[in-house]
């Protein structure tokens, strides 16, 4: 997993893929990339990309997850509440933690909860370890984050 960071984007590679075409003097080969981008102050979102070479590939999948960014609810340097994502096969639970736990995750859920810019935070994935399913899961849980204020303004009720 690689890290550059393009103005003031995170940019994270979690899975570079080479594909091969037998054509009539021997393979071809291209390469795909999935990328997570994230601004480090609550926006994340991933992308993919494909080209003949892996640094173009890695360009095209961080333009691809630049047009998509999501906001995401933190609390300070982790999120307010547990919360539970899925995609496909993959699931992924996210628990906040406490000032200096730091980022405790696989490769994939990692890639994303640092490029969102949260730094203290305990997690779990479910059912598959397919770096792509996992990405989306990870940032299907993000999406689910609501702050406390939001959440009595939801209900229409206060909460203490």
């Amino acid at each position: 997993m690689s890290e550059t960071g393009q103005g003031n984007l995170i940019d994270k590679v979690v899975k570079i893929r080479r594909c091969a075409a037998v054509v009539k003097g021997g393979r071809r080969f291209s390469f795909s990339a999935l990328v997570v981008v994230g601004d480090g102050r609550g926006k994340v979102a991933w992308g993919y990309g494909k080209a003949n070479e892996v640094p173009p590939a890695v360009d095209k999948a961080v333009k691809d997850g630049s047009r998509k960014m999501e906001s995401v609810q933190l609390a300070g340097t982790t999120i307010p509440h547990e919360v539970h994502g899925h995609f496909g096969a993959a699931r992924v639970t996210l628990v906040p933690a406490g000032p200096g736990t730091g980022v405790i995750a696989g490769a994939a859920v990692r890639a994303v909860c640092e490029a969102c810019g949260i730094q203290d935070i305990l997690t779990k994935n479910y059912g598959t370890a397919n770096p792509t399913n996992v990405v989306k899961a990870t940032i299907d849980a993000l999406k689910q984050l609501r702050s406390q204020s939001e959440v009595e303004r939801l209900r229409g009720v206060e909460l203490s």
